[in-house]
């Protein structure tokens, strides 16, 4: 199944799990990182708006320059107990994250947004993610790894964190770090993209 698109398609991100996940589309699109910190203050816990947010300001410093094409940007968050797990700075808080999040439940937000010409269009998805209990030789070993330390939470579900994890709720590709599905619906009814052989999108 592929699609095509009525403009040329750019991700505003490094992310190569997002880079993944967009390719299976099956559309051509380049990839021009926003290079926008990632610390944004947030305000009253509304962490969906705050995940929302972080990706406009992704997708519009890429729209600045690009803006004859479809720029497609993303922030992903794990929230757990009222606070934002980040993506570690040492690996002494990549144990802490573990540590906290180890037999509990926490979220993962990915907010998304979408320049098409002249706007920014964004929305969210929330996955339950269910740790299981992890002692400390699993924890150092993970973390000597070094996956954790480019991955909010310090955690990569799609590698070798998927071992920590009893149970997801939701949509996995949103714990990897793009809401694949949602993003084809938005896309669909904006008449960004259809399938490929004319296919349109009917909304029921």
């Amino acid at each position: 199944m592929k699609f095509t698109v009525v403009k040329p398609v750019i991700l505003a991100s490094a992310s190569p799990r997002r880079k993944e996940i967009l390719s299976l589309l099956g559309f051509p699109f380049a990839v021009v990182p926003s290079n926008v910190p990632e610390d944004l203050a947030l305000g009253n816990n509304d962490f969906e708006s705050y995940a929302r947010q972080l990706a406009a300001m992704k997708t519009q410093a890429v729209a600045n320059e690009e803006q004859g094409s479809i720029v497609i940007g993303a922030d992903t968050i794990v929230v757990h107990n009222g606070k934002i797990y980040s993506k570690p700075e040492s690996k002494e808080q990549a144990r802490t994250f573990l540590k906290e999040l180890s037999g509990e439940s926490h979220t993962v937000i990915t907010g998304v947004g979408l320049y098409m010409g002249d706007e920014i269009c964004t929305f969210s998805v929330q996955t339950k993610v269910t740790f299981r209990e992890l002692d400390d030789m699993l924890i150092n070993a993970y973390v000597e790894s070094g996956d954790p330390m480019d991955k909010a939470g310090g955690y990569g579900i799609q590698t070798a964190g998927a071992l920590l994890v009893e149970k997801i709720e939701g949509d996995y590709y949103n714990v990897m770090g793009l809401p694949i599905a949602m993003l084809t619906e938005y896309m669909r009814k904006l008449s960004l993209m259809e399938l490929k052989g004319g296919v349109s999108f009917i909304d029921n």
